[in-house]
């Protein structure tokens, strides 16, 4: 290890070592060139990478091991000694002239290959000063040594090369050559889906996560020059009109202030509305400081001479109010003032024309994007995110350089990073490409107070406070992993070692949240604190559901729905300790992870933890926009489901009794024939259709919906309904009920309590297997035509709002010290009950057994198959055990 410190040959190209590779004398196109990947099975390594061990087993990097060996051809290893010699060397290590320098005498020729022959050439600082050198292969020289000076061999004649050296050379070369075979790989996958190839072989990129704390990489950027300033000055002056100079260095000039008393809301209003946002998103993505917005907001009501602000500045506060109304429940003094009418107040604020755009134009954008994504308008609020990450860019808030005070350059910290959680959520949750790449972003870390500690002088905790209470350092921790989520989906198959590496970095996060999102804690569960965990648990169920698709083998299927699984009860066990308060403050993210974890639930016949899931949904429908359609189609999952247990169950009963009369000589059997409920379940897991209803919106992304492949041959269907952008009254269609859900007034009556009371009477009748009520939309129960549809939302008022009387200010909203900072100390583990292979029998639950956070092995989903999990060896399918449809076995 002391040749690898004093041989600095890292940036210098470096010759094969002559004793463990002699020089090829033939020519490099003597053989014809072979894809390296053509040649046969890989052979296994010697050394070798650990084979898969359990989910929690440990991860070796493939930067730190040796990779199975990939067979390289005469041309590839030709450019391989091509790439690592310098020019004017032989293969033997050791400098050679070409053939018009060959001298003609053969006396000098001898003297030459003598020179060749010499193997202890002396370092750099022993060549200049011409004395002897007696450095070795592990040790420097005296004469450095005792001069305290490197003792390196950089010189492009008679350079010594290490033999710790040589191995880090061969290893850099592999890592090339494993690339482009994995290269070719995905080719060959893409060009021909049906060759056959082992995926679980097949060596992907090294995985990159975050570490837990670990800022952003820092760039470089050019170093600091004195004595530019004239040019400076010229450059601001007479470059106008054609550049700006970069953020960090742009002189913003104040916007522009007037009087906006007359369009506010009244006093009782705006501190009811402020109050529940910072209860609610405020906790979760702090990017106000709120001391001075309170103040601030304050001055816009007082008497006789209202402070002017900026028009930014009201964008922001009105989009404050619409998502605080979003978190607060209905009274009759917030009646009158919609979300979508605050909404369509702070979008009118906005300048979609401004070219100097400051850090509330950001903090609007963003502020947008999240109650448009709250009221289930997610195309649009992928289109607000979009100006929010432009502008975010402009200003230069993924950069830390900037003479930014401490507390305009943390808030610009917390409104980047907000954005970024955003970014990454919508482009996981809609299976498209992320905005933000991470390689562009060095800014730090939000800090770990609150920003009522922050001040322009920097933070200033009192003794015995509780610096933080916001989650949004746990959520980064969560979200920064996104990145190589979702690199992960656009693999056809994610290896077994690979998920257990995102488990292991997941459980490692999860000790960054509060004590009480333990499953071992009974402390209970508030939605500040469900909301932010919730990042965590729905990355893990989308993880494993890419599995799902049919050219996974039906082991990885059975594997990822049995992790799917884990993760809902998981995510069930948690709702036994919510709050009453979970409805109103529960976010659409968390609603959609409820609907993601009924289905498998459902399916694997983990019935009480699915109604527990269904109720908390029922009681969040009045709040959600996209918790009805959730409900819809739930509603269709279980008909269909219970009429495929139904038909799968008469055909295995009469098999049964056919082979009981057989086996009899003609007789029947006295005995009735009993259906195994693992045959039935085995029968499901074939069943195409049904798992890609199981699958719900991973039929969304472009890349893993299956269920459209091979449409365009078919007739095309019914056209959508259309979505005018003007609603009937001529307002906007944010205030249309049907553009928010996209269903009729009929649908949308038919899954109003009733229609929650059926899909409960469903799922019971699919425990006992007795006939269910049917699910499907039904008639209203009068005769005649179908009831009105609801009553419309309140005409929108004018953006001119006349306040009553205006009353002393409250004092602003008090601390909600939710948590303090992360723990150090690592989570324990939780025990989770294992997956019911069949259903629920007179509502009676599933025995429950210990079990450690993560994946580690369950019952199988059939018995005696043997699965491609990390614990067991992957073995060849028979024939019997392809992946057959229902139709089929009917």
């Amino acid at each position: 290890m002391a040749a690898a410190s004093s041989h600095n040959l890292g940036q210098y190209p470096r010759s094969p070592n002559p004793s463990s590779r002699p020089h090829d004398p033939s020519p490099i196109s003597s053989k014809p060139p072979q894809p390296s990947f053509a040649g046969g099975p890989l052979r296994p390594n010697p050394i070798g990478i650990p084979p898969p061990q359990s989910s929690l087993s440990s991860f070796t990097p493939l930067t730190n091991s040796f990779h199975p060996f990939t067979p390289i051809t005469a041309t590839s290893s030709s450019m391989m000694e091509r790439d690592s010699m310098p020019s004017g060397e032989s293969a033997a290590g050791t400098p050679g002239p070409s053939h018009a320098q060959l001298p003609s005498s053969s006396g000098q020729t001898h003297k030459r290959a003598y020179r060749q022959r010499r193997k202890d050439p002396s370092c750099d600082a022993c060549r200049e000063r011409k004395v002897k050198c007696d450095a070795t292969e592990t040790t420097s020289c005296s004469e450095c040594s005792s001069r305290s000076v490197k003792c390196q061999f950089t010189k492009e004649t008679n350079r010594r090369m290490s033999s710790i050296k040589q191995v880090q050379d061969l290893e850099k070369q592999m890592e090339r050559i494993r690339r482009e075979n994995n290269s070719l790989r995905r080719m060959l996958q893409e060009r021909d889906p049906g060759y056959d190839m082992d995926v679980d072989n097949i060596e992907q990129l090294p995985l990159q996560l975050p570490d837990i704390g670990m800022p952003p990489k820092k760039k470089k950027r050019p170093t600091c020059i004195h004595g530019h300033a004239r040019a400076r000055a010229n450059i601001r002056n007479y470059a106008r009109g054609i550049w700006k100079p970069p953020a960090p260095h742009r002189s913003f000039q104040p916007a522009e202030s007037r009087d906006f008393s007359n369009i506010l809301p009244t006093r009782a209003v705006t501190d009811t509305l402020m109050r529940a946002y910072f209860t609610s998103a405020h906790t979760m993505t702090p990017i106000l400081h709120w001391n001075n917005f309170s103040s601030i907001v304050e001055q816009l009501y007082r008497q006789n001479s209202p402070v002017p602000v900026s028009q930014a500045f009201m964008s922001v506060l009105f989009a404050v109010l619409a998502v605080g109304r979003l978190f607060t429940a209905e009274s009759e003094i917030i009646r009158p003032y919609s979300a979508p009418q605050l909404l369509e107040t702070a979008r009118s604020l906005i300048n979609p024309w401004n070219n100097q755009p400051d850090l509330d134009t950001a903090r609007a954008y963003i502020l947008v994007a999240q109650a448009l994504y709250e009221m289930n308008l997610k195309s649009a609020a992928w289109s607000w995110l979009g100006n929010a990450v432009r502008v975010a860019q402009d200003l230069g808030l993924y950069t830390e350089l900037g003479p930014w005070q401490f507390l305009e350059g943390e808030m610009r910290r917390r409104t980047w990073w907000a954005i970024y959680i955003l970014d990454r959520a919508l482009a996981l949750e809609l299976g498209r490409p992320m905005l933000i790449d991470d390689a562009d972003c060095d800014v730090s870390l939000p800090a770990g107070i609150d920003d009522c500690f922050i001040s322009e002088h920097g933070p200033r905790v009192p003794t015995g406070a509780q610096p933080l209470t916001h989650s949004l350092l746990a959520v980064i921790h969560v979200v920064r992993s996104y990145t190589a989520i979702g690199k992960a989906l656009t693999f056809p198959v994610i290896p077994a070692s690979r998920l257990a590496t995102f488990d292991r970095h997941f459980t490692a996060c999860y000790s960054t949240f509060p004590e009480a999102c333990d499953p071992l804690s009974h402390t209970a569960l508030t939605a500040l604190l469900l909301n932010p965990l919730v990042y965590l648990l729905n990355a893990r169920l989308l993880l494993h559901r890419h599995n799902l698709i049919p050219s996974c083998p039906l082991d990885d299927r059975r594997t990822a729905i049995e992790q799917c699984t884990h993760a809902a009860i998981e995510t069930a066990t948690l709702l036994t300790r919510t709050t009453p308060d979970l409805a109103q403050g529960a976010t659409a993210l968390l609603a959609t992870h409820l609907f993601r974890c009924s289905l498998f639930l459902l399916f694997t016949g983990c019935l009480d933890h699915a109604m527990n899931c269904i109720r908390v949904l029922k009681a969040i429908n009045d709040h959600r926009d996209v918790v009805m359609p959730c409900g819809r189609f739930m509603s269709f999952f279980v008909q269909v489901l219970h009429t495929r247990r139904a038909e799968i169950s008469a055909y295995l009963t009469v098999n049964s009794s056919n082979q009981a009369t057989s086996s009899y000589g003609g007789a029947h059997h006295p005995r009735p024939p009993h259906v195994s409920p693992t045959a039935v379940q085995d029968a499901l897991m074939q069943d195409e259709e049904l798992l890609a209803y199981l699958s719900s919106d991973l039929q969304a992304g472009v890349d893993t919906a299956w269920v459209w492949a091979g449409s365009e041959r078919e007739s095309p269907g019914p056209p959508p309904q259309a979505q005018p952008s003007i609603a009937s009254d001529g307002q906007p269609t944010i205030f249309s009920i049907e553009a928010r859900t996209n269903m009729t007034s009929e649908e949308r009556w038919n899954m109003g309590p009733q229609g929650w009371e059926r899909l409960e009477n469903s799922i019971r009748g699919l425990a006992t297997g007795a006939a269910t009520t049917p699910t499907a939309p039904v008639p209203p129960p009068s005769a005649g035509p179908p009831p009105p549809p609801p009553p419309p939302p309140p005409a929108r008022q004018q953006q001119t709002w006349i306040p009553p009387p205006l009353q002393p200010a409250p004092p602003p909203p008090p601390a909600i010290h939710l948590h303090s900072q992360p723990r150090p100390s690592p989570l324990k583990t939780t025990e989770l009950p294992p997956v019911s292979l069949a259903p629920v029998v007179n509502g009676q639950p599933p025995q429950v057994s210990p079990r450690v956070l993560g994946p580690p092995p369950v019952p199988r989903l059939g018995a005696g198959r043997t699965s491609n999990s990390p614990t067991g060896p992957r073995i060849e399918k028979s024939e019997s055990q392809k992946r057959i449809s229902i139709a089929n076995i009917i």
